[in-house]
């Protein structure tokens, strides 16, 4: 039987890494420029701080359509809800750590891109020019840019193909979900593994008779005793009594 976890440790691991999603772009869009004017160079020429605007996906990716992005962040508050209340499900489920904290990484993800589509394009006012309304509308802010390849993508490529492109500018809520999407694909064995492992343990101590968090309680809060309980208790202390007295009173003698 697996036994449940706490679902608050990755909820708040998804909290920690919202705020740091939100407190790196509102300082890239305090205190950057945006575009090639205000790129900052971290690690030589391929590693960079380059401020851009992002109306679509992840990735620059974008649906070419009028209420595309009404859609988008519609999307987006679905999934989050429901990676949360899944990744809820299975902590209580007594899923893998692992896997938990996969899931953390992706709802996190999906958390602070939809803040920026939901209310950036109010309170920063970048929704594009035409949006019907800036609410759900607003861009998402990137600002990472692993700058190793640019040019033409070839005209057989579907979607892309006669564009120019570069290698992708991200932020960290992109990063969150893909790093916690390829952690499952990759290491999804070893979460179901570790998750029977896990079980198997909990089966042993259930045979061995401990159980931790009832030997924990009943040390620290023991049970009241009953009526019948008492009355016991008290007839054999004063059997014990007799007995003692009788002891004592053959040695005097």
């Amino acid at each position: 039987m697996n036994q449940s976890k706490n679902p608050a440790p990755y909820l708040l691991f998804s909290l920690l890494l919202i705020i740091i999603d939100q407190a790196s772009k509102l300082l890239v869009h305090k205190y950057m420029d945006p575009g090639f004017s205000g790129q900052i160079a971290l690690i030589g020429n391929w590693l960079k701080l380059h401020y851009v605007l992002n109306p679509g996906m992840a990735f620059g990716m974008q649906l070419g359509h009028e209420y595309g992005k009404l859609f988008l962040t519609l999307f987006r508050l679905v999934a989050m809800v429901a990676i949360g209340g899944y990744m809820i499900h299975l902590a209580r489920a007594g899923a893998s750590k692992g896997l938990l904290w996969a899931l953390a990484m992706i709802l996190a993800g999906a958390v602070g891109n939809v803040i920026d589509s939901t209310f950036y394009g109010v309170f920063l006012e970048n929704a594009p020019y035409g949006s019907p309304t800036p609410w759900f509308h607003g861009q998402v802010i990137d600002m990472i840019f692993v700058d190793f390849w640019e040019g033409f993508i070839p005209d057989w490529v579907p979607v892309w193909g006669g564009q120019y492109y570069s290698t992708p500018i991200f932020n960290i809520a992109d990063s969150c979900i893909f790093i916690g999407v390829c952690s499952i694909l990759i290491f999804q064995g070893s979460f179901h593994s570790s998750g029977a492992q896990e079980d198997e343990q909990d089966q042993k101590m259930e045979e061995n008779g401990y159980t931790p968090d009832y030997d924990a309680t009943a040390q620290s809060h023991p049970l009241p005793s009953t009526p019948a309980e008492n009355a016991a208790t008290d007839i054999s202390t004063t059997e014990k009594t007799e007995r003692e007295d009788d002891i004592n009173k053959k040695e005097s003698i």
